[in-house]
């Protein structure tokens, strides 16, 4: 068997080896005569997989590597009688954690306290609902907004866009589908951003044309959002005008955590022993986390008390000026850079690696840092 797969897939070549021939490659380059000879076709996001990358090659078995699917073309693969797999929740936590982090920052940085302010999760599947659940842990009023969710009768208590639209904050976890139903291209144009209400915190992770940019920019000064990107419309290449004046952008980095890779890679790993009927020999280890134990007696606020936890678990002002080098380049040189900055992306390690020491009686602390999968350790 040979496989094409993605260099930047974590672990690929150890994962995958016993399946055969592996080929790694970036993603932008692979192309439909490196496919010729391949039977199997691993990618992450920045592959488009559909009809002119795949017609006349041999792949059988499709697998991505990430939980978004808007660069398959499934109805292809299907027709074409090619087994496809993704790896939908790999990197939930880690996605999740990166809005937390980012919203602890400002926060923190502007004196805010989180408890009863209202936040607006639109799409509450894998991420959303753990952001779901770290949001009611900070006493934050939720407001869910999620159609296909509500039509299937899969929870309840969800409201409208237009609804959750009016919070102090609005997240956003949703697919790119760019018609039907469900549309979410653009699902945050013109009209819907002038509806948001002024001094809003804004935060996409999902995917960077859920939000029309150039509205985006044309409105974020006169409007006085709070913006956080982790995702840009027309990647690799970026809006530097827009990067200028979000408080906080990183370079599709949010599920970057090694446990949010790793698990990619398993899934899919698991999915190919099933389709091979392979023996699914293969479990990654990862490596320990040194200095994994938090002191946060020096700390303040509640607020402030979180962001310096998280803080020393993620510095998200790193990926930030690492994602402002771009400005004063040129457009070539942004597109290598964005792309750079994931291939190179630094170890971030998940929360449920590290032990917070702390008072037993900060019962407020402590609820809290359960919710978000944090060990406790009390002072005597």
């Amino acid at each position: 068997m040979k496989l094409v797969v993605d260099e930047n897939i974590t672990f690929a070549e150890e994962a995958f080896s016993q399946f055969g021939d592996v080929l790694l490659i970036s993603g932008r380059q692979i192309t439909n005569d490196i496919l010729h000879h391949a039977d199997a076709l691993i990618v992450r996001s920045i592959t488009n997989v559909d009809e002119n990358l795949l017609q006349n090659t041999n792949i059988k078995f499709v697998g991505t590597a990430t939980i978004g699917t808007d660069h398959i073309d499934t109805i292809y693969l299907n027709e074409n009688n090619m087994v496809f797999a993704d790896a939908m929740g790999c990197n939930a936590d880690s996605v999740a954690e990166y809005v937390f982090t980012a919203l602890l920052k400002i926060a923190a940085d502007n004196k805010l306290t989180l408890k009863n302010k209202s936040i607006g999760i639109i799409g509450v599947g894998n991420v959303g609902r753990r952001v779901l659940k770290y949001a009611e842990a900070l006493g934050l009023k939720v407001y869910k907004n999620d159609p296909p969710k509500q039509r299937a009768g899969e929870g309840n208590n969800y409201v409208s866009l237009e609804e959750a639209l009016q919070a102090d904050i609005i997240t956003l976890h949703v697919p790119l589908n760019k018609t039907g139903i469900d549309k979410t291209f653009h699902l945050l144009d013109e009209k819907k951003l002038n509806e948001i209400r002024n001094n809003t915190i804004i935060i996409n992770s999902s995917r960077g044309a859920v939000i029309d940019n150039k509205a985006l920019l044309n409105i974020v000064d006169k409007k006085c959002f709070k913006v956080i990107l982790d995702v840009w419309e027309g990647e690799p290449s970026v809006n530097t005008d827009l990067l200028q004046k979000v408080i906080i952008g990183s370079a599709h980095i949010s599920g970057y955590s090694l446990e949010g890779k790793v698990n990619g890679t398993k899934m899919i790993y698991d999915a190919l022993c099933r389709f091979t009927n392979q023996p699914n020999d293969w479990e990654p280890k990862l490596p320990s986390v040194e200095n994994n134990i938090i002191d946060v007696s020096s700390a303040k606020i509640f607020e402030e008390k979180l962001h310096f936890i998280f803080k020393h678990i993620y510095n998200i002002e790193t990926d930030d000026s690492e994602m402002r080098e771009m400005i004063e380049m040129d457009n070539d040189s942004r597109a290598a850079h964005f792309d750079n900055l994931r291939k190179e992306y630094h170890l971030r390690r998940e929360f449920n690696n590290y032990t917070i020491l702390t008072d037993k009686n900060d019962k407020e602390l402590i609820g809290v840092l359960q919710n978000f999968r944090f060990n406790l350790k009390f002072r005597k």
